[in-house]
């Protein structure tokens, strides 16, 4: 029974080692789990547009589970997905809120973008979009989901503060910052040692300290019965699929959601040792798929579009390299669901230095750029620079896509032009 399931996840236990993929969905899970807080409260606007937020809890943990068990066993990654922060801000700030629709004409356009996800994926196009990105840019975009991860470390942790145009460094005044440059110390020190779960070992390290201080809450319950989700289920607007406004939300989200994924998944899977030398990515399409798939089971539920979470780094820094990591993962959150004060006590001081490790492991991908080709260089640089500046995978993957496609035209047309001089000067 042991090894069918293994098999169905593709763990091998010759290849693979049991305990790192475990502790790499422990890891992940942890990493991952603020969603579960956050998600409600970034519904908690449209409750007067009659959105039922109890139910946001439930439908954020089961669309979570879902997706990941779509990465664990169609895909057979160590991916986590659940709802996108980004477009998550796009359904409530600007479908809800700026343009006045309603959450049910949302969540049809998640549908329905999910839909098209998941015909692009069995297309060939879906080949095309991930054959336009150039070797050197896909390593650039490892290198900077690498500092987009940490950046998030930082910020969760408060010692990054948002200034008027850039962020500062906020001093060491705070309790919570102290145990996370403590946690910081921590992960490097595992990490050099190579301890087995050192992650994981950290977060559970700074969890136990930050009690006495005051900066783990120990909550007054542990087990909380979850809210149903039945307010959500396929809570659709019919009448709407065939208005141009609802497809224009519809490729707006299609648009970002496979960028992100892209950068996402080449980014996570950078140093795992499963991309191949020519930059191909094994099972990339089911790995797509199975984030199209998630979104269309998350629209069910009542959520904004399921992606793989950049989170997923942190439990590939772990050892985790198959379905068996994403299987942990699901199995954490649907726990969650019964269990969810005692996951969400684990403060942001334990989990961020993790984070920043994980930006530091992406980060050796660096090495794999070209410095010899300004045309390759430049374009790697922008992608770097721009997903952490402006806090979006999308925006620096298609940066930098631009600018090398502009700078490759140019510099080909000019040397055909000198060529067909020198075939035109007397010999």
């Amino acid at each position: 029974m042991k090894e069918k399931l293994f098999a169905l996840v593709g763990f091998s236990t010759q290849r693979h080692n049991l305990k790192e993929e475990i502790m790499s969905g422990l890891t992940t899970f942890i990493t991952m789990s603020y969603i579960l807080a956050l998600l409600p409260a970034m519904f908690m606007p449209l409750a007067a547009k009659g959105f039922p937020v109890n139910s946001v809890f439930t439908a954020t943990a089961l669309a979570t589970v879902v997706g990941t068990l779509f990465m664990a066993f169609l895909a057979k990654r160590p991916f986590g997905q659940g709802p996108g922060l980004t477009l998550n801000v796009f359904f409530v700030q600007t479908i809800c809120l700026a343009l006045g629709y309603s959450w049910q004409f949302a969540l049809t356009a998640v549908l329905i973008e999910g839909i098209l996800f998941v015909l692009l994926c069995l297309s060939n196009m879906r080949q095309i979009i991930f054959d336009m990105v150039p070797t050197s840019l896909k390593h650039a975009i490892a290198v900077g989901i690498g500092f987009f991860i940490a950046m998030i470390g930082f910020k969760n942790s408060g010692l990054l503060a948002d200034g008027t145009i850039f962020n500062h460094m906020a001093t060491l005044t705070s309790t919570s910052s102290v145990l996370f440059v403590v946690g910081l110390i921590l992960t490097g020190l595992f990490t050099i040692m190579r301890v087995k779960g050192g992650l994981l070992l950290s977060i559970t390290i700074v969890t136990i300290i930050g009690i006495p201080l005051g900066v783990t809450t120990i909550p007054d319950n542990i087990f909380e019965t979850p809210s149903s989700p039945a307010p959500l289920f396929c809570q659709f607007s019919w009448n709407t699929i065939f208005t141009p406004d609802l497809w224009v939300c519809v490729l707006i989200m299609l648009f970002f959601d496979v960028f992100d994924s892209l950068g996402t998944i080449v980014g996570v899977m950078a140093n795992s040792g499963l991309i191949r030398k020519n930059g191909r990515i094994p099972r990339m399409q089911v790995i797509m798929l199975s984030d199209a798939l998630g979104t269309i089971t998350g629209a069910c539920l009542g959520c904004s579009t399921v992606t793989t979470y950049v989170e997923s780094a942190t439990g590939v820094a772990e050892g985790g390299r198959t379905g068996l990591s994403a299987l942990v993962i699901a199995l954490c959150f649907l726990v969650s669901l019964f269990l969810a004060p005692l996951f969400l006590a684990i403060p942001a001081a334990a989990t961020a230095p993790v984070m920043v490790m994980a930006g530091f492991y992406l980060f050796s991908s660096v090495r794999h750029i070209s410095l010899t080709k300004p045309e390759e260089t430049m374009p790697a640089f922008l992608t770097i620079l721009l997903m952490p500046v402006t806090g979006s995978i999308s925006d620096g993957i298609l940066a930098g896509l631009f600018t090398y496609i502009i700078l490759t035209f140019i510099v080909e047309l000019v040397q055909r032009i000198k060529r067909h001089r020198a075939k035109k000067q007397p010999e």
